[in-house]
């Protein structure tokens, strides 16, 4: 047994190299074994050939320096890496999720350009060439490119990498960009110009090249999804400006060329420019959505339908323009002071609705700088012109008056004055009631007048009335009258008609009968006429049957004498006719008498009733009796 175990010694190592392979060729091998999800970063600890140190302010290895290596290890087999010189970490792939983007911080390489605040990108495949990007000079600190969702060998001895959400513009908003890196304004500019071929800031690098500025931008991202990257944007989310229906929006612009004034030469309130260009635009905007940026252009919604504005201490249009006015107090030639409401309609033209604002900056300075003083002096200084029941008097001239000098001064600051109209008027309360005594006395006056007029129309009613009250009778003898007259004339006139109705009659009875009479004779000699020539021809017709029987008789009877002979058609001819006749040669029953025999006239008595029975049963069945010879 012992013998045994010792012949097998070299059992043991085999085991021992079998279990432990890995280890073995580690150490005897250098062989390293990447998995695939896996990138294996390389730090050297010592080199033993070449340039050993790293150059000044540098911390990754590129040229086989001792440190952390540039070159990372790619999934797969690798010999020589000797653990005493190589240390292995084996790090996972960076794996940027979907709606993130990677940003990427290098931590070696070269400086910044002046100014500049990201790296600007190099080739070194998406950052996981890391030679690559420190040879092709790639710079240190946040970079300007950044990864988009994806699975990436980054080696992160060289880079960091952060994930941020993608941004997201939504519905009915805009983006509004601030760049932090590009070129400074200009002197005097508050944003940065329009640039192309950056995708909506995406792109930092081309938007630099192009000249882009950095700080507020004119241009703004509407709805949708963006790769932006926050360390070279910042993004401020606002709604789009709403211009309902019956508004337009007049736009005031911080940013673009100087333009040329477009309004003429009598328009001396300020320039109105081309759409695009610094001032206020000529263009309205017209009922929807825009999509402005709010920091380099300022809407002023304007109506265009028609404005009411109320001078009254209880009354505020929707709109509230006419917010801060109240009733006007007036005060009239003979002293005494009212109040007064006035509504002022309006109506600010589309194509107008620039000069106003270039003129007033807002609806609300119209009303206050313009209407508000326009209209309060008119009529204070139209009620000093007249006493207060004059005013009250010529209401509506003072309106018609009021309305064409207030749309005068309004054609001035380019604004229609649609109406003028005035409301309720306050007079003074004593003067109320003076007036209100007068008027009563002055209504009880034509009181007493009407109740005297009334008394007159009250005699004249009873006289009119005593007469018509007789007129009835009056009448109704008149009536009597006439129907009394008219009936006479009617028997007479019905007298004559019967007489000449008789003599009428009498003649046409007269002429009926002759003609009756005439008709009867004339119809007797046509029946007598054709009774006469029906007998004729009845006559002759029934001659000739008579003849064509008898022709046919008497040649039948010729051709039955010449096939019988004359004497059997003679005997034959008798007994049809006695036949005819019903006259018996032989009787029914014979009685006779034998020699020997008995009973005779009983046998012809039994004869007899079988005969008749037998004709009885024939009779109901319907058969013929045959009667014995």
């Amino acid at each position: 047994m012992d013998n045994l175990i010792v012949s097998l010694w070299w059992v043991i190592p085999v085991i021992v190299l079998l279990l432990m392979y890995k280890f073995v060729l580690r150490v005897f091998c250098g062989m390293v074994i990447v998995p695939d999800d896996r990138i294996g970063l390389v730090i050297k600890k010592f080199a033993l050939t070449g340039n050993s140190r790293l150059p000044d302010g540098r911390i990754i290895a590129t040229k086989g320096e001792a440190g952390m290596q540039g070159r990372g290890l790619a999934p797969g087999l690798y010999w020589k890496m000797w653990p005493w010189q190589y240390t292995i970490i084996m790090q996972p792939f960076t794996i940027i999720e979907q709606n993130k983007l990677g940003l990427v911080k290098a931590k070696d390489g070269a400086s910044f350009d002046t100014g500049r605040v990201l790296g600007k990108p190099v080739d070194c495949d998406k950052f996981q060439d890391a030679v690559a990007f420190l040879d092709n000079n790639g710079q240190k600190g946040p970079q300007a490119a950044f990864l988009t969702p994806g699975s990436y060998r980054i080696n992160t001895f060289l880079f960091d990498i952060e994930m941020v959400p993608i941004t997201q513009i939504h519905e009915n908003k805009v983006g509004i960009i601030t760049t932090l890196d590009g070129e400074p304004l200009n002197k005097g500019e508050i944003a940065g110009e329009s640039v192309a071929g950056h995708k909506n800031y995406q792109d930092p690098i081309a938007f630099i090249t192009a000249g882009g500025r950095k700080g507020l931008q004119e241009d703004v991202i509407l709805a949708g999804t963006y790769y932006l990257n926050p360390w070279f944007v910042s993004v401020e989310q606002v709604d789009m400006i709403y211009i309902p229906i019956g508004y337009v929006g007049v736009v005031n612009s911080f940013v673009g060329p100087e333009g040329k004034d477009t309004s003429g030469d009598n328009f001396k309130h300020g320039n109105i420019v081309k759409r695009n260009e610094k001032g206020v635009w000529d263009e309205p905007l017209d009922p929807g959505k825009h999509p402005v940026n709010i920091y380099t252009h300022a809407v002023e919604i304007v109506p265009t339908t028609n404005i009411v504005l109320n001078w009254a201490d209880s009354r505020t249009e929707s709109h509230e323009l006419d917010k801060n006015l109240c009733t006007i107090t007036v005060r009239s030639s003979d002293g005494f002071t009212f109040n007064l409401d006035v509504s002022q309609i309006i109506h600010v033209p589309r194509n107008e609705a620039p000069k106003v604002i270039a003129r007033f900056g807002k609806m609300k300075n119209l009303v206050s700088q313009v209407l508000e003083p326009t209209i309060a002096n008119y009529f204070r200084n139209s009620a000093q012109k007249s006493d207060v029941i004059g005013f009250l008097a010529n209401r509506i001239q003072r309106q018609t008056d009021a309305r064409e000098h207030i749309g005068r001064v309004l054609e001035t600051y380019n604004v229609i004055g649609v109406d003028t109209l005035i409301g309720d008027i306050v007079p003074p309360a004593a003067l109320m009631k003076t007036l209100t005594d007068r008027k009563l006395a002055e209504e009880e006056k034509v009181t007493y007048e009407i109740q005297r007029h009334a008394q007159i129309e009250r005699k004249e009613f009873e006289s009119a009335r005593a007469g018509a009250d007789m007129q009835p009778e009056v009448v109704k003898s008149t009536r009597q009258v006439e129907i009394n007259t008219q009936m006479a004339a009617s028997r007479v006139a019905a007298s004559k008609g019967e007489a000449e109705a008789k003599t009428i009659n009498a003649k046409a009875d007269a002429e009926v009968r002759i003609t009756i009479a005439k008709a009867d004779a004339e119809a007797k000699t046509v029946n007598a006429k054709a009774d006469a020539n029906a007998t004729e021809v009845n006559g002759m017709a029934e001659g000739a049957k008579i003849k064509a029987i008898g022709l046919s008789e008497a040649e039948v009877t010729k051709q039955k004498t010449e096939a019988m002979g004359t004497e059997q058609y003679a005997i034959v001819r008798v007994a049809e006719a006695l036949a005819a006749a019903g006259i018996r040669l032989v009787p029914e029953i014979l009685v006779s008498g034998k020699e020997g025999g008995s009973g005779g006239m009983i046998d012809a008595l039994i004869g007899t009733e079988m005969l008749k029975k037998l004709q009885i049963e024939n009779q109901g069945k319907g058969g013929n009796t045959t009667k014995g010879e």
